[in-house]
């Protein structure tokens, strides 16, 4: 049984994030020294506490409309600051560019895989639709990819967990929709999915696959923390989010960013667009990564780098 006190997780209450911060709890209750395949030492090592966020609250609007993407992680921040939680489980594409004073982003476990994901009743893929097609999606991003691969289409507001949407495409609300395959894969559910996006061609949200574990600065090196995290996963996502972070990302703007290792090199695409799609703005490029003191602020410079080239090139073109 674990020697030190237990770790207290918070998340939200969604299904999808309470799969994701199952795994993790079990992750990070055999790293305090628990078996993981026992459910009463999982639980008295790292305590799942569930957090109702403002973006859980609220889902008959864009998240721009209620103040960006931190609404899925304020509330669960403040639990952190405050001493009541001792990690939180997030989803990484949900996470704002900069976090707060006093916390961290301390570990990154492996990803997933972090394309977007095409469903539908009536099409295989999105070039399979017909003319004028209804694609329901509450993202920015997808909105202005699909839009810039088919103008035709007509885009609809589509907000709701997992299950609320796969509801309403079945109930007919629209044609098809766009769904992270991750998530899918993480609720059981990824043979939904009729295809995948390129992730080249149609870059998916940064860091769009991996889970990021958000601790107090005090604990980013606890030995827990260093026993889950994956260093693959946390350099190419530190490209993407230098991307983020140089565009000024948020729910307002159309931004998508994929970084993948090629051996020792990693390759990065980024891209903006307009909200219609008409304007797209890419740049792409890659490091080698052989032998660097700090791979990581390597790949956060090659992101912000490619990032600030982008927003040279579109000004205020992917503004709302």
């Amino acid at each position: 049984m674990p020697t030190q006190p237990p770790v207290r997780i918070g998340a939200r209450g969604s299904k999808l994030s309470l799969a994701q911060a199952g795994h993790m709890q079990r992750r990070i209750a055999a790293a305090l020294g628990a078996d993981p395949d026992k459910p009463a030492q999982v639980e008295a090592a790292a305590p799942l506490i569930v957090i109702t966020t403002t973006g859980d609250r609220v889902q008959d609007r864009r998240l721009l409309e209620i103040g960006g993407k931190g609404m899925f992680t304020k509330e669960i921040e403040e639990a952190l600051l405050d001493g009541r939680i001792d990690c939180a489980v997030h989803s990484l594409k949900d996470m704002p560019a900069l976090v707060p004073d006093g916390l961290c982003i301390a570990a990154i476990p492996e990803r997933e895989d972090p394309r977007d994901a095409f469903l539908s009743l009536k099409a295989e893929r999105l070039e399979d639709l017909p003319l004028g097609a209804v694609l329901g999606t509450a993202s920015l991003r997808r909105q202005a990819q699909m839009l810039h691969r088919r103008p035709d289409l007509d885009v609809r507001m589509l907000r709701g967990n997992v299950d609320t949407r796969l509801a309403k495409l079945a109930a007919g609300d629209a044609d098809a929709i766009l769904l992270a395959y991750a998530g899918l894969k993480r609720l059981g559910l990824g043979d939904r999915a009729q295809s995948l996006i390129d992730p080249i061609e149609c870059p998916p949200a940064p860091g769009q696959g991996a889970l990021a574990i958000e601790t107090r600065v005090g604990d980013c090196d606890a030995a827990w923390v260093q026993a889950i995290s994956h260093a693959p996963t946390t350099i190419a996502v530190a490209a993407e989010r230098g991307a983020l972070a140089a565009l000024e990302g948020s729910c307002k703007t159309a931004i998508g960013a994929h970084a993948w290792f090629e051996g020792a090199h990693l390759k990065l695409i980024v891209e903006a667009l307009s909200t219609d799609g008409q304007r797209r703005f890419r740049h792409a490029g890659e490091a080698d990564m052989t032998e660097l003191a700090d791979p990581q602020a390597s790949a956060r410079d090659l992101g912000l780098s490619l990032g600030l080239a982008v927003k040279a090139d579109a000004g205020d073109a992917i503004e709302i």
